[in-house]
């Protein structure tokens, strides 16, 4: 086997609001190359149930394995990543706490974002009806902002004051892919996570959608990913 496929399993990690439908054209990316992957769908109704889904995946890996997570579903990799199947980490802007961090402090120190409104109902954040593609997904058609939007899964707001226990960018590999048209995220916030994970760093003109509107872009940093790992394992 060449060294280059050595790693072929990828995991894909969703975020907030949303499924893992929406991997589906990074998955056909790469299960076109001959890479593996499984979608891990999360309850988002805390942090501890989010990275008890995504390690049932990983425990149902067969070799190591390139964790991918989009948005709070960083959070849950960067948790998650401890397990042993994981060789590298790829955050597609994507929240990268350190130990002893909360979601929410993340955004300390950085802009607010008008554009991304979340309403609350019973606990539950939604993002706001009327704001959702601009705050989303304004790069993907109305028809498509809408679907995404009559679909988005809620998620338990006490997940994002719930501290992270393990750092996994701290002793694993990390990648990053930042949509430098974001407005989940200032993007000195997301340059600044991205940084502190030692993160090689792929920017690409695209909203917090960019898994769904730039899969090429994310599925190459993947790949990469996969490669590189396997690198710095030997």
């Amino acid at each position: 086997m060449s060294t280059d496929q050595e790693i072929k399993n990828v995991v894909l990690v969703h975020g907030a609001f949303a499924d893992g439908s929406g991997w589906r054209g990074v998955y056909d990316n790469l299960t076109a190359r001959g890479y593996r992957v499984t979608i891990v769908q999360n309850p988002l109704t805390s942090l501890e149930d989010d990275v008890e889904a995504t390690t049932r995946v990983l425990d149902r890996q067969d070799g190591p394995t390139i964790l991918v997570g989009h948005s709070w579903g960083g959070t849950v990799i960067t948790e998650a990543g401890a397990h042993a199947a994981v060789a590298g980490l790829v955050y597609v802007s994507a929240l990268a706490p350190d130990a002893g961090e909360t979601t929410s402090q993340q955004y300390e120190g950085f802009a607010a974002t008008p554009e991304f409104v979340i309403d609350v109902v019973d606990g539950y954040g939604f993002l706001n009806h009327e704001k959702f593609q601009a705050g989303f997904a304004h790069d993907v058609s109305d028809a498509d902002a809408a679907f995404l939007r009559d679909t988005q899964v809620p998620i338990n707001m006490s997940a994002f004051g719930t501290p992270v226990k393990n750092a996994a960018w701290r002793d694993k590999p990390s990648w990053a892919v930042i949509a430098t048209e974001d407005k989940a995220f200032d993007q000195a916030m997301l340059q600044h996570m991205a940084k502190r994970a030692g993160a090689t760093i792929t920017n690409v003109s695209a909203s917090h959608a960019g898994f769904i509107t730039q899969a090429g872009v994310v599925a190459d940093v993947i790949d990469a990913a996969a490669k590189g790992a396997t690198r710095t394992s030997h």
